[in-house]
Order: C-alpha cells, then sequence, then structure tokens
C-alpha cells in the first residue's frame, strides 16, 4: 500500500525537504517538545493583540482531519496562546498539530497527549479570547507565507512549508535526494570520502 502525502513526508524529513524546494522557516519555530513531528495540509488563523479568539474560531472550525493549524501570535509573541484546553479541542477535531510564531504553555500536558507542537518560545501569561485577527487568510509565519492547504512538515530539525500547487514537484526532487544520499551512504561505508564523492576542492584551505 503506499504511503499517504502525509506519511512520506514525515518519513523524508524537514532537512531533505528544505533542499528539494520546501520553504525553511525561521528557525526560532521550533518543537516545543523534543520527539515531536507532523505532516499535513494547513489551516490559518492570525491572532489580535494579545489575544487567541481566532485560534479558538479556527480549531471550532476545523472539518479536515490530519490539518495543523498555522498561527502568526507575533502581535506580542511573549503570551501562551496554546495551551491543554486547546489541545483536547484540536485532538477531538482530528487536527494533527500546531506551528505558531507565538507562545505556549502545558508544554508537559502537550508532550503526554502526544500532540505535535512548533512554537516561537514558551509563555506562561494566558491571552485575553475577545477580538481581532482573522481566520482562513494567508498567514506568516516564521518569514514565510502560508495559505490554506498549503502543506507544513515539521520535525527536530525545524518546520517547512510546501505550496499546495507544487508539493509533486517536492516530493519529486526530494525522493531523487534521498535515493543519491543512500547510494553516499553506501560509498562512505566502503572508505570513500565526501571530499571524493562531492567533488570538493581543498585547494583554498589554509593548511599543512
Amino acid at each position: 500500500m503506499n504511503a499517504s502525502p502525509a506519511e512520506e513526508l514525515r518519513a523524508i524529513g524537514s532537512a531533505t525537504l528544505g533542499e528539494s524546494g520546501a520553504r525553511r522557516m525561521h528557525h526560532r519555530v521550533k518543537p516545543a517538545w523534543l520527539g515531536a513531528s507532523v505532516a499535513g495540509p494547513a489551516v490559518t488563523a492570525k491572532c489580535g493583540h494579545a489575544d487567541n479568539l481566532a485560534i479558538h474560531v479556527a480549531v471550532a472550525r476545523c472539518e479536515t482531519p490530519g490539518a495543523v493549524l498555522v498561527v502568526d501570535a507575533s502581535n506580542p509573541p511573549e503570551f501562551g496562546y496554546w495551551g491543554e484546553v486547546l489541545t483536547t479541542s484540536a485532538e477531538a477535531r482530528s487536527m494533527a498539530g500546531l506551528v505558531i510564531d507565538g507562545g505556549c504553555r502545558d508544554v508537559g500536558a502537550l508532550q503526554s497527549h502526544g500532540f505535535p507542537v512548533f512554537s516561537a518560545l514558551i509563555a506562561l501569561a494566558g491571552a485575553a479570547k475577545i477580538t481581532g485577527g482573522t481566520v482562513g487568510k494567508t498567514v506568516r509565519v516564521g518569514e514565510v507565507d502560508v495559505s490554506p492547504g498549503d502543506w507544513i512538515v515539521g520535525d527536530v530539525d525545524g518546520v517547512v512549508v510546501i505550496p499546495s500547487a507544487g508539493l509533486d514537484d517536492v516530493l519529486r526532487r526530494a525522493r531523487d535526494r534521498v535515493k543519491a544520499e543512500q547510494e553516499i551512504f553506501v560509498a562512505l561505508r566502503e572508505g570513500a570520502t565526501t571530499v571524493e564523492l562531492l567533488n570538493l576542492d581543498p585547494s583554498g584551505l589554509d593548511h599543512a
């Protein structure tokens, strides 16, 4: 049985995808807990000032199993816009994970749930739930524009974004790269060096 796009993307990993045409988010957006890994189509939200009403609405409206919620919560980021309550709600909606350019909290609980969260920081202070923000529009997260339906992949190395129309092309390049790297690994184990295999030129180095 063929793997689903999400399964294949997770198996390939963010680093290889980032070398194959996916857009890399800024390194400040990283796993909130060790071992978090996610891949899926994006649903989007942008928070108002220190307010997470948009997140609550985005979760409540999500009808896409396996979706990854992508949130611009950078105004300002130093609030716990997401925690265990929203995680429980997202799991009930069959959402796959969260990527947020802002703060989250209840990290121990998030890990216990096994719910993948990628955030810019951990923050204790709670957010208001009153007004402001957007749901279902293009957002800028980790210095990358993300539209609903774009593919998101996050793991220990970071988060990448694949525009929905470019998924097949990125996967093709990534498969080719994985195959080429496997051949390199075989050659290295047989005694070849990376200098030889990658055709590196050491002539510009200052060495003995």
